[in-house]
């Protein structure tokens, strides 16, 4: 068995080779069916069968074994993470490992497709940086992501001053389930005359 170090420069390896063997879409279905059908059986199992609950219960559990910087709110239609040091990113920046171009959308290469199964929508950001935020609510409710501190108060993730900077790239998703479903990148700042 290998320690969850060797395993995230494993993983983020993997996806470089499954990229250069078929591209994005094998990548794509390797997050599908090893990760969403496969390896987090039990989360789909926890989250279908009791939302908001359940939830509270994986996340609890995964996030306190996985170790780093997190905060998560459960309110009575929203769950929200806020990572603010993620210890898998975090292995793979402090030793220079950067063989696939967006680790962090694995995440939601498998989370996407659980939550359309269970009836939820995420609002998403990542900063490439081991931070971001999840916010899932159900996908009748039409409001938007949150404001800066409304749900989490001070441990917003957006609060820091590293959140996002002017050579921070940031993916941010709307309403998503798929990791294709990216909004656009803001515009470069425009040069002060």
């Amino acid at each position: 068995m290998i320690g969850i170090y060797d395993f995230c420069g494993h993983y983020e390896w993997t996806f470089a080779w499954l990229q250069q063997q078929g591209g994005h879409d094998l990548v794509r279905d390797y997050w599908h069916e090893a990760i969403y059908e496969d390896s987090q059986r039990h989360a789909t199992a926890l989250i279908v069968g009791k939302g908001f609950e359940g939830m509270k219960e994986y996340w609890g559990h995964t996030l306190a074994e996985e170790g780093g910087d997190w905060t998560t709110t459960a309110k009575e239609d929203v769950f929200r993470i806020d990572m603010h040091a993620c210890p898998s990113k975090g292995f793979l920046i402090q030793n220079s490992l950067e063989q696939y171009p967006d680790y962090c959308d694995h995440c939601i290469g498998w989370i996407g497709p659980l939550m359309k199964e269970a009836g939820f929508v995420i609002n998403h950001a990542h900063n490439h940086c081991g931070q971001c935020w999840w916010e899932m609510r159900r996908t009748a409710d039409l409001r938007p992501a949150s404001a800066v501190g409304e749900l989490s108060g001070k441990a917003d993730v957006r609060l820091r001053p590293d959140w996002k900077t002017p050579e921070t790239r940031m993916d941010v998703y709307d309403r998503a389930t798929d990791p294709d479903h990216k909004l656009p990148p803001d515009p470069p700042a425009s040069p002060v005359s």
